[in-house]
């Protein structure tokens, strides 16, 4: 059974208590918690501006961060604010990330999708420990649940393979892998200063679906990349996968709040749901993708 690592995390508080920031819902507060182990997290008067210098193709680790939505004809303005604060450092990339809450109506960004913004919504849902719900009592016979070890070449090789296997189509595959592989350079780290771990559904040797949970501020933990391999899907191991690393995080971790995040129209947020969790806000995210990854939904 896995255990979290003995020795304090150091580093600044991962959730900010004051100014714009924690006017943000709590999908960015945890996005937030997330960049700030590795990254920089910076309040503006008008903005957060999240920079993830180790890896620049990281879109969504490099944006704008708006405490409201920005107004249609506000996109030039936006445009030079993200290159002011971020594009001048994401060169290699090319990308434009801004995300901002969607609690309340706003006008629609007409002429940001004209300039070839996707513009989509991801759901914020938020467990209690009070309120989770068991899952399958087993697993269908020759498959386990067990955590990887990032610091392993062999895990971490694995966990590679199987985040490239579901990237969505249109990115460029080079440029994605590199991405992923600095990201679980980044969980691996996380790791090993206690906060959290990955964790899989195995079929004896070969992982079939993982997924990451770290802890982001006092009792709040934060999952990441969920993933099923495309050719083991519809057979309950994300359900079973979920379970598992909940009460993972309840009973190991000492967690007492995780938080999930999810495309509001993909299956999974049913299984998420069916487990306890309860949709607590919606964020909205526009983005402009470099030639080179262009031609598929949102990630």
């Amino acid at each position: 059974m896995w255990r979290p690592a003995t020795r304090a995390a150091t580093g600044p508080p991962l959730v900010s208590e004051q100014g714009v920031k924690a006017g943000l819902s709590l999908g960015w507060q945890t996005e937030m918690g997330l960049t700030g182990f590795d990254g920089r997290v910076s309040e503006r008067p008008d903005c957060v501006v999240m920079r993830t210098p180790s890896n620049p193709l990281f879109y969504w680790g490099n944006c704008l961060l708006l405490p409201q939505p920005p107004r249609d004809a506000d996109l030039p303005h936006w445009l030079q604010r993200f290159e002011d604060e971020v594009g001048c450092h994401t060169q290699e990339s090319g990308h434009v990330a801004i995300g901002f809450d969607a609690s309340e109506p706003h006008e629609p960004l007409i002429q940001w999708a004209r300039a070839g913004f996707e513009i989509y919504a991801t759901e914020t849902l938020v467990l209690q420990a009070q309120a989770a719900r068991p899952g399958p009592r087993t697993l269908a016979p020759g498959f386990a649940f067990r955590a990887l070890d990032l610091r392993d070449a062999a895990d971490l090789q694995r966990a590679l393979d199987l985040q490239c296997a579901t990237m969505a189509p249109g990115f460029d595959p080079a440029g994605y892998r590199r991405h992923r592989a600095q990201q679980l350079q980044r969980y691996a780290a996380m790791q090993e200063a206690g906060l959290g771990a990955w964790f899989g559904i195995w079929d004896g040797e070969h992982l079939r679906a993982d997924c990451g949970l770290f802890g982001v501020g006092p009792g709040l933990g934060r999952f990441q990349q969920v993933a099923t391999h495309p050719a083991w899907r519809r057979r309950g191991l994300c359900t079973a996968l979920i379970a598992a690393v909940t009460q993972q995080g309840f009973e190991s971790l000492g967690l007492q709040r995780l938080v999930i995040c999810a495309d509001p129209d993909d299956v999974a947020i049913g299984i998420y749901e069916s487990l306890g969790f309860q949709r607590e806000s919606r964020t909205l995210s526009a983005q402009r993708r470099p030639a080179r990854d262009r031609g598929a939904a949102a990630p």
